[in-house]
């Protein structure tokens, strides 16, 4: 998806996917874990036979009364919609490019089927367990895509240095 970015310099739009990265993982999903190993929401959870968001929602509730359990419920009803329409766009744009303009109706509706499965499953856990696999399954792509690119991700960044020095950002790709 970052690919598809309008940008002066390709290491623009890789620096600003790993800022993302940094604030989502680094920052929120990390404090996200503070407020529930500090208010001791797991052991309670575990207690009361509670896990995944229930914990954290425990934790929440007990950090910030009156308000938390709230804050929360609408920080998730926004992550889950912009991470449903995120890899909505990720796959879109895969499939585009794989299968061209053909593949995206077959996609599209298959992605609808999903929701709505999904939504309708009285057992979370199995989406959650679903969710997960698909996403260790694409670590594999991705760690094959950084084997095989590392040396011209390298010379990208020289490059955006150098840019930086003569005070030019400017890069020339070689199938424009």
């Amino acid at each position: 998806a970052h690919a598809t970015a309008n940008v002066k310099h390709p290491a623009e739009q890789g620096l600003t996917g790993m800022i993302g990265v940094f604030i989502d993982t680094g920052l929120v999903c990390t404090a996200t874990a503070v407020v529930v190993l500090i208010t001791k929401a797991h052991e309670i959870g575990a207690a009361k036979g509670l896990d995944g968001a229930l914990v954290t929602q425990e934790a929440f509730g007990i950090a910030f009364p009156g308000w938390g359990v709230q804050a929360l419920a609408i920080c998730l009803t926004f992550f889950a919609f912009t991470t449903v329409i995120g890899w909505y766009y990720f796959g879109e744009t895969n499939i585009k490019y794989l299968f061209g303009e053909n593949g995206l109706w077959p996609y599209r509706i298959i992605v609808i089927a999903f929701i709505i499965i999904g939504s309708l499953f009285k057992d979370i856990g199995l989406v959650w367990d679903i969710a997960d696999m698909v996403n260790a399954i694409m670590v594999i792509p991705n760690l094959l895509g950084l084997l095989f690119l590392h040396k011209e991700v390298k010379g990208i960044l020289k490059d955006y240095d150098k840019c930086k020095q003569l005070k030019e950002i400017k890069y020339v790709y070689e199938y424009e």
